[in-house]
């Protein structure tokens, strides 16, 4: 047996044979040539071939695993065209005299190379993506098809890492699990993998010489451990552990159709949280009750330039559709920090995540803001739409946003153009929206409690920071008074207040939260049918936690 460990993306366990993902042969041939200019046609004529199969996994993408996530291979197409990238392969083909396959390796190499060793994390990012284009190009000029695995059977993937291209082309229903030496918890893979629900380990050092497609492997995403050819009482344990989770899971299904009320009669609203549109089926797929957290942002990243106000409307108005008069909440733009989008060009900043972002966008550039919520205004024709409102630190951006809102109101009257005033709420994610949660209750119809920056600002703690880790502590009983804080200062003014970060999927807590009177948590949507039945198997004593620490 061959026993590692790593970091898990996604809890769960699984038993099956290994699936090595092999990535193509990185040593491209030098070789001498005597007509560079039909070596850059051919750089030209395979990019346009590129194009076309990224488009295709765009296409498929989309259908699969939503458009936020399909963004990716929009912007692989756009650095295809990037004037210094081709320009430098270009360059050393005359220059140099080389084969246009070799100049594309080299150039994709010192790309990524520059990509890897900036500060910033997103510029970081890029260097997997500039490589994953490369390969493509070098393939298609070497008249190397794409790896096909469709004959292949359901497996656990091990792969050195796996780039978008990879993903998306894999038969998702034969994927059991995911193993990789390399890899961050936000990359494609993880997001794939909590999608699908399953067992999905990143960092894991392995040798991959020494795992063999065939053998089978145990991977223990509660463990964090991934084990290769395990002996037959390790198989034994998997097996009646898979029969566990599966039994767990069956029980679960019988949470859906069922309401979320404790034990004592107290009702919770139980929502889900999504990033795009196709993200709607999971959460129909999980009984929510609406969705309490759309984060537009989402239209916005990857591309280069601003959504229309009619790409807007047509998302908004879909997931209304679809969500068929359940209430849907959407966040307004909430750029910034760890979420970039350059055409905006907000600049470099020290400490983004206190900087420029959020609605503070909105306000700076009101513009931008007015043309989100004209599509949201229209949307709201066709569905139960409520519009809430990210980073509100004071009770004068609340009436600033207001006064937009009323112009807006306004523009559409005039042009005759349909809409419901739409409730109308604000995230309470700073110290400061807890301290003055009484007099922002007295402008706004409700609150949504977002705990992750909430905690971050809190204590002081970068939350995109490994090292902090193990300081970033949100059951911290600081962060417990400020929720409590706040869901009494919202009920005093008659207003409801829910959780939309990831503190409100902790099964830890619901008992907590249900005695602090939260009155809405919103989850992620494969957490929905967890957080049900531990809100119906709550009995609430008649003091919270939060209160005797007080």
């Amino acid at each position: 047996m061959m026993r590692f460990t790593g970091r898990a993306v996604y809890k769960g366990i699984v038993l099956g044979p290994v699936t090595v993902w092999e990535a193509r042969d990185e040593q491209v041939r030098r070789r001498k040539i005597t007509d560079p200019k039909a070596e850059i046609q051919a750089v030209e004529k395979a990019g346009i071939e590129a194009k076309e199969q990224l488009q295709r996994l765009y296409e498929k993408a989309l259908k699969e695993v939503g458009e936020s996530n399909a963004a990716i291979f929009e912007v692989h197409q756009m650095m295809l065209e990037d004037e210094d990238y081709l320009e430098s392969i270009h360059s050393m083909i005359r220059t140099e005299m080389v084969n246009a396959s070799f100049a594309v390796a080299v150039t994709g190499d010192n790309f990524a190379e520059m990509f890897a060793g900036m500060d910033d994390a997103y510029m970081q990012a890029r260097a997997a993506d500039i490589k994953d284009i490369s390969d493509r190009l070098i393939r298609i000029l070497e008249g190397e098809d794409e790896a096909d695995h469709a004959s292949e059977g359901p497996s656990i993937i091990v792969a050195d890492d796996l780039s978008p291209s990879d993903t998306i082309q894999m038969d998702k229903e034969k994927i059991l699990g995911f193993v990789t030496v390399h890899g961050s918890t936000n990359s494609h893979t993880a997001i794939l993998a909590r999608m699908m629900n399953i067992p999905a380990l990143i960092g894991v050092p392995l040798d991959l010489d020494e795992i063999r497609t065939g053998m089978m492997a145990v991977v223990d995403g509660f463990e964090g451990s991934v084990t290769f050819d395990p002996d037959e009482e390790l198989c034994a344990q998997a097996k009646e552990r898979m029969k566990k989770e599966q039994e767990k899971r069956r029980l679960l299904e019988d949470m859906k159709g069922k309401e979320s009320v404790t034990a004592d009669g107290k009702r919770i609203h139980l929502y889900a949280n999504i990033a795009s549109v196709s993200d709607v089926g999971y959460a129909l797929e999980n009984d929510a009750e609406g969705i309490g957290l759309f984060r537009s942002e989402f239209l916005y990243i990857g591309r280069d330039a601003l959504p229309t106000e009619e790409e807007q409307f047509q998302a908004y108005k879909q997931v209304a559709q679809m969500m068929a008069g359940k209430k849907v909440i959407i966040r307004t733009l909430d750029i910034g920090a760890d979420k970039q989008a350059d055409y905006l060009d907000l600049g470099k900043e020290e400490n983004p995540a206190l900087g420029y972002r959020a609605i503070r966008i909105c306000l700076k550039q009101p513009e931008i803001f007015k043309t989100q919520l004209r599509a949201l205004l229209r949307a709201t024709m066709f569905g139960n739409i409520s519009i809430m409102y990210p980073m509100i630190t004071a009770t004068e951006e609340v009436r600033q946003i207001f006064r937009i809102f009323d112009e807006v109101q306004k523009e559409l009257k005039a042009k005759g153009i349909p809409y419901k005033t739409p409730e109308q709420g604000i995230m309470i994610e700073t110290p400061a929206a807890v301290m003055i949660s009484d007099e922002l209750a007295e402008l706004v119809d409700f609150f949504s409690i977002g705990t992750n920056d909430l905690t971050q600002y809190t204590l002081a703690v970068d939350r995109q920071n490994a090292k902090l880790d193990d300081f970033y502590d949100p059951h911290h009983r600081a962060i417990l008074k400020m929720i409590q804080m706040t869901a009494e200062n919202a009920h005093a003014h008659g207003k409801w207040v829910g959780i939309c970060g990831e503190l409100g999927a902790d099964l830890a807590l619901t008992e907590e939260f249900t005695r602090m009177g939260i009155d809405e948590l919103s989850v992620a949507p494969s957490m929905v049918l967890k957080v049900r039945r531990a809100i119906i198997d709550t009995h609430r004593p008649t003091a919270s936690c939060a209160q005797k620490q007080g």
